[in-house]
């Protein structure tokens, strides 16, 4: 198998091993497998491999303080596995539910999870909007899904009175939450924030989207 830091392969720094601690080797293996066939399986491009870990792995792990002790947490949209498998690896007291509609997305979700042993995931192959009044969530997650009035339609509807939602969320972070501020009260949305986070000490920020939603 490929390793993750064969030639073209970020390679992860000390602080990076520490940031994972003891779920370090799967998420090595994890890294792993995406070097070896996330291209090959539409999840990410070549370019992507170079920063693998500063980009996906510890940027995921950015949204980890944010969620409490012992949650149900869903992750919409969870593509190639960010943040979710990196959320389930870090935190084996969650309950995380890997959300994804596309077949060939939630096969791979499946594999990874088989893979790695993860007994705190399921997959569920389902669009947020089709769990509406069906299921509900202490936490949900999502990273690079859609635009935060988008996003907010699709996934605070699954979260719990009293939960949060936690997207990880780019430079424009505060323009989308103000564009979205409706949507977000009408919803149910409170104290709502933007939180500029940094995983390891040597890496770089990364912002968060933390919205409370209201008992």
């Amino acid at each position: 198998m490929t390793g993750p830091e064969d030639e073209g392969v970020e390679k992860p720094s000390e602080a990076v091993r520490e940031l994972f601690g003891l779920a370090w080797a799967p998420a090595e293996h994890f890294a792993s497998m995406l070097v070896e066939e996330g291209e090959l399986r539409g999840l990410i491009g070549p370019r992507e491999l170079p920063r693998l870990w500063t980009r996906h792995l510890v940027n995921s792990a950015a949204v980890v303080p944010f969620i409490p002790e012992g949650a149900a947490v869903a992750d919409v949209g969870s593509g190639a596995g960010f943040p979710g498998v990196v959320v389930a690896l870090l935190r084996p007291d969650l309950d995380v539910h890997l959300i994804e509609t596309m077949e060939r997305r939630v096969a791979w979700l499946s594999d990874v999870v088989e893979e790695l042993g993860l007994d705190n995931v399921t997959v569920v192959q389902a669009r947020a909007e089709e769990l509406h009044g069906k299921a509900s969530f202490d936490v949900v997650t999502a990273r690079a899904v859609a635009a935060m009035d988008k996003l907010a339609r699709w996934t605070l509807p699954l979260v719990k009175s009293g939960g949060r939602l936690v997207a990880l969320k780019g430079q424009r972070a505060e323009d989308e939450v103000d564009s979205a501020k409706h949507v977000l009260r009408k919803l149910g949305a409170s104290n709502v924030r933007v939180e500029r986070v940094r995983p390891v000490a040597d890496g770089e920020i990364t912002t968060v989207v933390v919205i409370d939603k209201r008992r």
